[in-house]
């Protein structure tokens, strides 16, 4: 495995690099074609995003992870499209898009997360229209059997009656739980 850093990074060190991303928590360079690294402004979130990152290793969902050290992880870089981005260009969720946000949702089960919920604008599609999801630091202080992030998301544009409406026929008990939280 490739290193790109040892250990610590400074800002001056990514000054090389293009950002892509930034937020409250930190900021996304693309360090090479197929990688990225998310610099993170506090050790405590640092902490949980890596702990959340190791953990699902072994899920499709997940980003790859190759380097981490005290303020910074080098992982895979999704090339795609977020959920979000994608409802507004094209104004509606079909069946099939919903089945894998199912899937997607009983992973973060399968994992071992607390919170499986994420946010619309963390759920990546690839090129193949599956999907990875970035921003674990949540995964395990949480715990609602409700994904209401995901569904105010949906809110957004106008689809929570969709998306609801695919899961009633993919998953009628998990439609009965989710239906008074649109």
């Amino acid at each position: 495995m490739e290193n790109f850093f040892n250990g610590k990074i400074s800002k001056k060190d990514l000054e090389s690099f293009e950002m892509i991303g930034d937020g409250k928590d930190g900021e996304i360079y693309k360090v090479a074609e197929d990688k990225v690294v998310k610099y993170f402004f506090k050790e405590e979130t640092h902490q949980r995003e890596l702990e959340a990152m190791k953990i699902g290793q072994n899920s499709a969902i997940m980003p790859r992870l190759y380097e981490f050290g005290d303020n910074y992880i080098v992982m895979e870089f999704v090339q795609g499209i977020s959920l979000a981005r994608h409802m507004k260009r094209h104004g509606h969720i079909d069946e099939e898009m919903t089945r894998k946000i199912l899937f997607v949702l009983e992973e973060f089960k399968r994992i071992g997360f607390t919170r499986w919920d994420t946010e619309v604008r963390h759920m990546l599609m690839d090129e193949n229209g599956e999907f990875k999801v970035i921003d674990h630091k949540r995964a395990f202080t949480s715990d609602s059997p409700v994904p209401t992030k995901l569904l105010k998301g949906m809110k957004k544009f106008g689809l929570t009656g969709d998306f609801l409406e695919h899961v009633k026929n993919l998953n009628p008990e998990l439609h009965d739980a989710w239906k008074n939280h649109k």
